[in-house]
């Protein structure tokens, strides 16, 4: 966080503060928004049928043994679409990600930041513009078509404040004052008031454009967090008792009849969760080793749609900080490059399960960067940024045009050539069929985008 600025500081402190019950919100300077979901209670459960702790928000009167209840009722429906939401905190310098060799004005704006005209690999659909160097993963996967890329994504008159600007973005529209997620309303309009993981946050606390008004929402910080034991008893002894406990026999007592049907959904439920114990998927694929939980979380996410679970919409953020005023290079370098390869991963362990045409992941950010680097070989708060669709039905080509270098907006930023709120209405109607008018305002004044094949 040491090339961060004070503002996304204040901005990661007061989220935070949001996201954890009972110590309430710290002084909101003048004209920044309370975050969405701010007003909602949080419980935690433990999911029997799943095996790990979830901080459940909203619902707070509803019981919650009927949240387990509802999780196997949806369970057993037949699986619809998944959106992942990966978030790249801080505000990601587009510049760098897909960076304009053939433009003569880039090596002038970046005398020190400028990538080398032969970095990376090229952008297929434009000759002009790179792959940065960690994001070959993304380049392997677009040349397969299975990423769209969005190179001037965002908003016009952009907020260059982490806070406001994400929180746009969280609530589908530039409103200070809407508490409520564009995907917590989109869960409002198709969710179900008793399965919290419709909704899903891999973190240790709520994602604001999860929050909704009228059905549950979860957090889960790591899938796996369980095990079964018996004091005194480990190793290969453990593991036959444990395996015989399906098979106490009840005889024709009616005591010992409750004493083995509770030690038999013990065993099932044992075998239900072997895949997940300790974090252990049994994953396809290889993922990224890192002490970041972001590869596996994606591994765990991987498995538990696998695994038929009910989940709609799942957020996760991405490794790294983004805020890059100072030393931008290493910092980007490495938080891409972990980034990359574990999306990567993530898709061919979907492919591998034969469940990737149900999976479409959304990278973004808040904003992108200045054009031109400041003194301290990093760069400022900009305006449009860069965006990502991720997964096997993507056209895999790009929406809207990369803005040039030619014509900057008054603070010398790049221009929007893309709505954030057409992608949003685009995904509403695309993958979700849902209608965008119930849950984006002012949708109709949006143009829809061609996403999917």
């Amino acid at each position: 966080m040491s090339c961060s600025c004070n503002e996304y500081t204040r901005a990661a402190a007061l989220r935070r503060s949001v996201a954890e019950a009972g110590r309430g919100l710290p002084v909101v300077e003048p004209g920044m928004p309370v975050p969405a979901g701010s007003g909602l209670d949080r419980r935690g459960f433990l999911a029997s049928t799943l095996g790990f702790a979830l901080s459940v928000y909203g619902a707070s009167k509803l019981p919650l043994g009927l949240f387990e209840e509802g999780i196997a009722r949806a369970q057993s429906a037949t699986p619809g679409p998944v959106l992942v939401s990966v978030f790249l905190d801080g505000g990601a310098d587009s510049l760098s990600m897909l960076f304009p060799a053939g433009h003569p004005q880039y090596t002038t704006f970046r005398p020190q930041l400028a990538l080398a005209p032969d970095d990376g690999q090229p952008f297929s659909e434009d000759p002009s513009l790179r792959w940065h160097p960690s994001l070959a993963p993304f380049a392997e996967l677009h040349a397969e078509g299975k990423v769209s890329v969005l190179p001037g994504i965002g908003y016009t008159d952009a907020d260059q404040s982490h806070f406001t600007s994400r929180h746009y973005y969280e609530v589908g529209a530039t409103d200070a004052h809407l508490r409520t997620g564009w995907l917590g309303r989109y869960l409002d309009i198709a969710g179900t008031v008793d399965n919290p993981i419709q909704g899903l946050a891999l973190s240790d606390a709520l994602h604001p454009s999860l929050a909704s008004a009228n059905v549950p929402i979860a957090a889960v910080s790591r899938v796996g967090d369980y095990d079964f034991w018996a004091s005194g008893v480990w190793g290969e002894v453990e593991t036959r008792m444990l395996e015989a406990l399906g098979t106490f026999p009840a005889g024709s007592d009616p005591e010992a009849g409750k004493v083995a049907g509770v030690i038999g959904q013990v065993a099932q439920l044992r075998t239900q969760l072997l895949p997940f114990e300790g974090g252990s998927w049994g994953t396809p694929v290889p993922y990224p080793t890192s002490q970041n939980p972001f590869p596996s979380r994606l591994a765990g996410l991987a498995a538990m749609i696998a695994a038929g679970l009910p989940l709609r919409c799942v957020t996760v953020n991405a490794p790294g900080m983004y805020d890059t005023h100072a030393d931008q290079a290493g910092e980007l370098t490495s938080s891409l490059a972990l980034t990359a390869e574990s999306l990567r991963s993530f898709q061919r362990d979907l492919e591998a399960r034969g469940i990737a045409d149900r999976v479409l992941v959304l990278v973004w950010s808040e904003f992108g960067r200045r054009v031109e680097q400041n003194g301290s070989a990093g760069t400022d708060h900009g305006a449009a940024g860069i965006g990502f669709l991720i997964g096997s039905r993507v056209r895999g080509q790009m929406l809207g045009e990369f803005p040039g270098l030619a014509s900057l907006d008054e603070d010398g930023n790049l221009r929007s050539t893309f709505d954030y709120r057409s992608l949003y209405c685009s995904i509403l109607e695309q993958w979700f069929a849902a209608d965008a008018a119930a849950i984006i305002p002012a949708a109709g004044s949006f143009a829809r985008a061609t996403l999917l094949r």
